[in-house]
């Protein structure tokens, strides 16, 4: 139970010099362009249900379905690459050749191909998560020590078994990890696609207001954007908890 107070402990006073520090911005700039923490917070609860919440929904589920496709493609390609020599030295170099290359620029060829709606966007995510778990399942897979591949090989299990039971648990945190700092990415890449191309998601919103120059509605919708990225976080580090015991014992986490 400790971990979970001093977490929320830990929310409290990061918001708490946040909302200090911002007041103080506002207090002393005296500009509409930076509105209280109050006036942002009376919006909020004002637009929420009817203005905010929709935009809120769109963005959660392209950022959800792109991470699901991410991971769903990268991981098991991952995790075969770094055990399989043969596999790794044809198709990693094409990886690393496009590792490097920032994802956002194929949203042209994506809008082109896809259009403006959701499917361009979820691509563009998709393709951010994919690579950075396809690389480090990799690089997870291929750091195993052979003595527990042997271990297990010795007892009779199959190719399949070892895979299970060794390679993907031994793989897993890594690639939770991966997954944590991808979305955070992701997000990011999220608000400049709906600002880019379309009419709905909290990047939109968020722009659309400063273009009407709302200057409080364009906070509501930072604020939420960082809560969702907060959230989204959190439920990656609950999933980790859960399904990687093994890797808390003894670190009170």
């Amino acid at each position: 139970m400790k971990r979970p107070a001093s977490r929320v402990t830990g929310y409290a006073a990061a918001t708490v010099v946040v909302l200090v520090v911002w007041e103080a911005a506002a207090a002393a700039l005296r500009t509409r362009a930076l509105p209280s923490p109050g006036e942002t917070a009376r919006v909020l609860v004002e637009r929420f249900g009817a203005d905010i919440l929709p935009h809120l929904g769109v963005s959660v589920s392209r950022v959800a379905l792109a991470t699901a496709l991410g991971l769903a493609l990268g991981a098991p390609l991952g995790l075969v690459m770094g055990r399989s020599k043969r596999l790794d030295a044809v198709a990693g170099p094409l990886v690393f050749l496009a590792y490097p290359v920032p994802k956002v620029v194929f949203l042209p060829i994506l809008l082109v191909l896809f259009g403006i709606g959701n499917a361009p966007k979820v691509a563009l995510i998709a393709l951010i998560v994919f690579f950075q778990i396809l690389v480090t399942a990799r690089d997870a897979a291929r750091s195993i020590q052979p003595s527990a591949i042997l271990s297990i090989r010795s007892l009779g299990a199959s190719r399949w078994q070892v895979f299970r039971h060794v390679v993907v648990p031994a793989a897993l945190p890594d690639v939770f990890t991966a997954l944590r700092i991808s979305t955070g990415t992701a997000i990011a890449v999220l608000f400049f696609s709906e600002t880019v191309a379309g009419t709905d998601g909290l990047g939109w919103y968020i722009m659309d207001a400063w273009t009407r120059i709302a200057y409080p509605d364009m906070f509501a919708g930072i604020v939420v954007m960082a809560l969702m990225g907060v959230a989204i976080y959190e439920l990656l580090e609950a999933l980790e908890s859960r399904l990687c015991r093994w890797t808390r014992t003894g670190t009170g986490r």
